[in-house]
């Protein structure tokens, strides 16, 4: 019955203005006062911070916090597929078809969640995903899993549901759901998308390749394409970060990469480590 009443809730509240509303406040010199705070309520690990907490000016400041050189070493296997976040595996498997799992018994369509492109859905077809889920004490900095070059983005607004335990089991779909910012790039592995989902309190998404780019902003409703002639990124290499947390999934084509075993739900991982190897094929 709490589950109901909590879920009816989060579809009538005005999430992406509250989501506005905390990045906002987040922003301010005052919210530095709340760090002490944050880092009690989600236990946040200090010793690989990269510098002083008494140095970061504002509460969104410490949230996006880069770490210590050293700290997250990057597996340089030329085979390898290594992490892009830390964060928890929330589920990890094959396309099925057009379908992506996103709870025991529930699933969502590839077709929904990269917004309805031919182009993007074909490549990913009976492909491999993982999705990682970021909670908020976890470093919020995104890197590439594997090197290549950014070839285009997607931005698909939406709304703002949770993507704790509770939103992801008892609201179908919500992936397609929730507010996307998806960087496709062409890789050693293929066509890769890397998709960021937002959340509530998520204040905005950022890239590194194009400044412009900010999620969560008022009076954005359309779909928004850009294509990109960048510089290749390196494997590891910084390619966004989360202003408050949330949830990164990966898509790969068919028979490119392969995920470890170790790999499953539940399991705890860091940026940089390996959790998959290219299809010997492919290299």
């Amino acid at each position: 019955m709490k589950e109901k009443l909590l879920l009816s809730g989060l579809y009538l509240l005005p999430t992406r203005l509250l989501s506005r509303w905390v990045g906002r406040f987040a922003r301010t010199p005052f919210s530095r006062r709340v760090i002490p705070y944050f880092i009690r309520r989600f236990d946040v690990d200090l010793a690989q911070v990269e510098k002083p907490v008494t140095q970061y000016e504002t509460l969104m400041d410490f949230f996006v916090r880069g770490l210590k050189e050293g700290s997250r070493p990057v597996d340089r296997d030329p085979v390898s597929v290594v992490c892009p976040v830390d964060g928890t595996v929330s589920q990890v498997g094959t396309i099925q078809g057009d379908n992506l799992i996103q709870a025991k018994g529930v699933d969502y369509s590839l077709e929904a969640l990269l917004g309805g492109d031919k182009n993007d859905v074909n490549a990913f077809r009976g492909g491999t995903f993982l999705t990682l889920y970021l909670s908020p004490r976890d470093y919020h900095r995104i890197h590439t899993p594997v090197a290549g070059r950014v070839t285009h983005l997607t931005w698909i607004p939406g709304t703002l549901f949770p993507v704790n335990q509770l939103g992801v089991k008892r609201i179908p779909g919500l992936f397609t759901k929730n507010e996307r910012l998806i960087t496709y790039m062409e890789t050693t592995a293929g066509r890769m998308a890397l998709i960021k989902v937002g959340a509530t309190n998520v204040g905005s998404i950022r890239v590194t390749y194009d400044a412009e780019i900010g999620t969560n902003r008022s009076g954005q409703k359309r779909m928004l394409r850009r294509e990109y002639k960048v510089p290749p990124k390196e494997k590891g290499e910084e390619i966004g970060r989360f202003e408050f947390g949330s949830t990164v999934i990966l898509l790969f084509p068919a028979q490119r990469v392969e995920w470890l075993d170790e790999i499953k739900p539940g399991s705890n991982v860091l940026m940089g480590q390996r959790i998959g190897r290219l299809q010997v094929s492919q290299v």
